[in-house]
């Protein structure tokens, strides 16, 4: 529908990705516990409720990291800072955030994390070294620095990553907006795309699917139906992603369901170029209706993801060479 702007559905799928991809080390929570929790964030202001520290400073742990930083990050850029009590540079560099954030009035969250009290995030993180500031942007990692940088440069760096993501992010121009004392418009909800997503909150997968699908019937060239219907199809399938999958599938390499379903697991997993890799070489196995099936499931999990992403722009063109 025109006039009507709607969250990129594939962030959701992306933040499924890392969830799982931390399941075992984070007591992450279900697929329907995410979607109210996402619905509850968006329903607050930019900021949220008001955490300890500060309006926009939160202090988060193990058990809070999904809502505090994967959830909130599809509304509004969350910045990380990875530190520890004994280290003197992150005592430099923690007050420089801290002081930052609560100028941005909200166009971006501060999740303060000590690696000691939370280790698995630190390892989620791939921390070697703190101070370590990572911004989290859709449920992804998408920059970070190392070190006790001097205020403007940290500055510069916040600058840098807010502008990047302005016109993507209706929360970064709703804070600026009220920094500068004015009204935001707000954005019309199309009643078609709210069914879906209360069918969603419910874990009614089948009543999801017939919404978007009722929605891409009336507008076959809806992107964002058809992307949030390939997410659908994703979560309902990989809600309880088994990792063992994988083994069973490199055990049987002529097995096309076991490929399938390890493909599927891997991307639950967040390891993208693996998936993508086993179904392109499934297919170079296959011929007929199976190499059809194949390729579908492969194309499908492409539509996870934006269209430019490298990875499906690797994974397109070996799957061409295979099929061509």
């Amino acid at each position: 529908m025109d006039g009507v702007s709607r969250p990129d559905p594939r962030q959701a799928a992306q933040t499924a990705a890392m969830s799982r991809a931390m399941a075992g080390a984070v007591d992450l929570s279900a697929l329907k516990a995410r979607a109210e929790s996402s619905r509850a964030a968006a329903a607050q202001p930019a900021g949220g409720p008001a955490p300890a520290r500060g309006r926009f400073v939160l202090d988060v742990t193990e058990e809070t990291f999904q809502a505090d930083v994967l959830e909130r990050s599809l509304q509004v850029p969350v910045i990380v800072d990875l530190w520890a009590t004994w280290c003197q540079p992150c005592k430099q560099l923690s007050p420089v955030l801290e002081r930052l954030t609560e100028a941005g009035n909200g166009a971006w969250l501060l999740a303060k994390i000590d690696i000691d009290a939370n280790p698995r995030i630190a390892q989620a993180f791939g921390v070697q070294s703190i101070p370590m500031v990572v911004a989290v942007v859709g449920g992804q990692p998408v920059d970070a620095f190392n070190g006790a940088l001097p205020e403007p440069q940290v500055r510069e760096w916040i600058s840098g990553l807010i502008d990047a993501l302005r016109d993507r992010m209706p929360a970064i121009r709703e804070a600026e907006a009220a920094a500068d004392g004015a009204q935001p418009a707000e954005e019309p909800e199309d009643p078609r795309f709210t069914a879906a997503e209360e069918s969603l909150e419910r874990g009614d997968y089948a009543g999801a699917e017939r919404a978007y699908q009722q929605i891409l019937a009336a507008e076959p060239t809806n992107e964002q139906a058809a992307a949030a219907l390939a997410q659908v199809k994703f979560l309902a399938r990989t809600e309880t992603a088994d990792p063992s999958a994988v083994a069973r599938a490199d055990a049987a390499p002529d097995d096309i369901d076991a490929q399938l379903l390890a493909a599927d697991a891997e991307v639950a997993m967040d390891r993208v170029e693996q998936a993508f890799a086993r179904l392109v070489a499934t297919a170079g196995r296959t011929s007929g209706e199976e190499r059809d099936r194949v390729r579908e499931h492969l194309v499908g999990l492409f539509e996870l993801f934006p269209p430019d992403d490298g990875r499906v722009s690797a994974a397109r063109r070996a799957l061409a060479r295979v099929l061509f």
